[in-house]
Order: C-alpha cells, then structure tokens, then sequence
C-alpha cells in the first residue's frame, strides 16, 4: 500500500469525515460580519481555534482543511495549527487554489486558478505539516451552460493539480462542483455532473493521477434551488449513486461530498439514505463547511461565553453525520 492510499484510507475511514474550514479571507470576513462579528485576522484565528480545539472532535472527523492564513497562525498555547491536529490524530489540508476567475470567451462561466508556482507551495506546505490538499471548481447550469469549455478547462486544472499534489507527497481533494443555483431538474443535474464527472476522469488518467491515492469531492445530485419541483430525499439518494456508478473507477478509495448550500439537517439526510443503497465499492463519507460549522458560528457570534455551547452545535452536527454513515 503506497503512503499516498494510506492516507486517502485514513480520510474516509471509520466513519469519520473532512471539516472544510478554509474559506477565504474575504468569505470568512463576510460570515464573521453577517454574526456580528468585527473582521479582523485575530478574531478569524479566534473562531478557527473554536472549531479545532472542539472536544472528541477527531472522533468524527479524520482531517481539516485549512486556509493560507490559517495553516501559518498559532493557538492561544503557542501551537501551529497542524502541529496541534497532528497531536489530536486529525490530519491537517490545505486549499491550494486562488479562486475562480471569469473564463476566457465564456460569458457567465468561471475556471479555476492557482497553478503558477503550485509545486514549489505544495512542497512548502507538506514540510509544515500539511498530508493533504484540496483544489474546487464551480460548473454552473444554466441556458446553454455548462459549456464544454468551461468543463474542460476545470477539469484540465483539476488534473494537473492532483498531479503536483501527489508528486509533492499529499492526497488531492478533487473537487469538481456542479453548483445547485438555478432553477433546473433533478435530472439536469444528474446530466451535467455524469458528464463532468466522466471528463474529469479522462483527464485524471490522461495526467497518469494515482487513482487510489486521491479522494473525489463532487456535489450530490439535487434540483436547482429555484426549481419548483424538489426531489426527495431517496430520489437524491438514487441519483447521486447512478451519477457515481457510471463514472468513477472502483480505484478511488472515497468519495467525500460536498453541502453545496444544503441546509445541514438535509445534507445530513440524504449521505445517510445513500448508505441504504446496494454496497458500493468507495467509502461515502462528508466533506462539509457551513453544514457543519454554520450552527456553531450562530451560536458564538463572537461571545466567548458561548464558545461551549458553540462547538456543542459542532459537535452535535459532526456526530449526526458520523453516525449517517
């Protein structure tokens, strides 16, 4: 077993899963805002200690993603971030892309960038801890779209990201998101992320990724959030798993999905209906961020009085999913 499929294993093991708490500085500020909540570094760094030092914590969650500016602050005891994971036996990620920048000749459409100088940034990020790395791309549905440029460009700069990550020595989260806003079917989305899914992996293979040695973060199949006829939950359930069948190969160690928007309760829903379905050959476990840590930040809204029953609200929420699975 190589270290890469190790870690992968230790990701989606156990049913644990993968806390996302790297937004960006900007979308952090905006959270903290909307709370309430003055948007300097120190009270980022403040609420990100809230949610890693959370008790029994690594008993449902098996990594955390981290943001820049995260991953190189210190707790209130001196410690980096990822030094103290390790010690919790939490494995410590980093985001490594820049953002989604409006693409090129497609109106509407966005590519996804970071890749100038990602081999000498993995490298650095693995010496200070770092196992493994995550990189989304956002597809949107709408009118014409997605188009298959946009499909190609992200997929292109997701492959080539897994590339660099499993060169420097860490698993890549690979993301590819086919965003939930709009008002299209069911059965679009199970259309578009099939057909984005099935790109991906054409070029992942293509770039010679080690298959076993990476974890999937796709968007569960769901109507758009404007569309007027919601699915079920079991039908959600049934149409995620088809999406996967037919595309991703029985290689890939786990898939680790992403909220996309999702109220918690429903994300929580429909991972746990997608258990009841025949065995399926990867680990189905949670990659979630505001479904996991969004109660909690009501919660605090920057009173430390209430930082117990903030990461109660956390703990409560990673339990839930744990226990989905």
């Amino acid at each position: 077993m190589s270290t890469l499929n190790k870690i992968a294993r230790i990701m989606v093991s156990e049913r644990r899963g993968i806390l996302a708490a790297d937004e960006s500085i900007g979308t952090m500020s905006s959270r903290l805002e909307g709370v309430g909540v003055k948007a300097t570094e120190e009270n980022r760094r403040v609420y990100r200690e809230l949610i890693v030092t959370t008790p029994k914590l690594a008993e449902s969650v098996s990594g955390i993603i981290l943001a820049d500016e995260t991953f190189h602050q210190k707790l209130s005891n001196g410690q980096t971030f990822p030094a103290f994971l390790a010690e919790l036996g939490i494995l410590a990620g980093i985001k490594v892309d820049t953002g989604a920048k409006p693409l090129a000749g497609a109106p509407g459409e966005n590519v996804t960038e970071g890749l100038d100088g990602l081999r000498d940034r993995v490298r650095n990020y693995a010496a200070l801890g770092a196992t493994f790395a995550k990189w989304r791309a956002t597809i949107t549905i709408g009118d014409g779209l997605p188009s298959d440029r946009a499909v190609r460009a992200n997929v292109h700069a997701l492959a080539r990201y897994a590339g660099l990550c499993q060169e420097g020595g860490i698993v890549p989260i690979v993301e590819p998101e086919v965003l939930m806003d709009g008002s299209h079917s069911l059965a679009r989305c199970k259309q578009v992320t099939t057909s984005v899914l099935r790109s991906l992996f054409d070029e992942l293979n293509l770039m010679q990724v080690q298959l076993d040695g990476m974890v999937l973060k796709p968007n569960m199949v769901v109507a758009g959030k404007k569309c007027p006829q919601q699915p079920s939950v079991e039908e959600v359930a049934e149409a995620t798993v088809d999406a996967l069948r037919a595309t991703v190969p029985t290689f890939v160690p786990g898939i680790a999905f992403l909220s996309g928007g999702q109220s918690p309760e429903k994300a929580t829903e429909h991972l746990a209906a997608m258990q009841q379905l025949d065995p399926l050959p990867w680990e189905l476990t949670y990659s979630f961020g505001r479904a996991l840590v969004g109660p909690a930040l009501e919660t605090w809204r920057g009173d430390n009085g209430k930082r117990e029953a903030a990461q109660k609200a956390l703990s409560d929420r990673a339990v839930a999913n744990a226990a989905a699975r």
